[in-house]
């Protein structure tokens, strides 16, 4: 403090010293190797990645038709709903659409 009970600055500067401006960052546009909507080939079926974050990717694949014969020899076939699993996001598998 002076005499008259303000504080002072004490300035820091050094007048051999570069100025720092800043750093430019730009982070990544896509942190996650596999993207919502690629097309991948798991266990020679083809897949589709519905969502990915930081954890999971959750990928979509068909089953196949079921077909087969009744008591009455009448042939039913119908199509099972799609299978959700998740894999790793980072995970080294094939992409056929980009």
């Amino acid at each position: 403090m002076n005499t008259n009970g303000k504080r002072t600055r004490i300035q820091f500067n050094d007048p051999n010293q570069t100025k720092f401006v800043g750093i430019i960052w730009h982070p990544k546009q896509h942190p996650f190797r596999l993207r919502a909507g690629d097309v991948i080939r798991l266990e020679q079926r083809l897949c589709r990645i519905v969502r990915v974050n930081e954890c999971a990717a959750v990928v979509i694949m068909n089953r196949p038709v079921r077909e087969f014969k009744t008591r009455f020899d009448k042939p039913v076939r119908f199509t099972p709903p799609p299978a959700t699993f998740r894999i790793s996001s980072q995970s080294e598998v094939e992409i056929l659409n980009r």
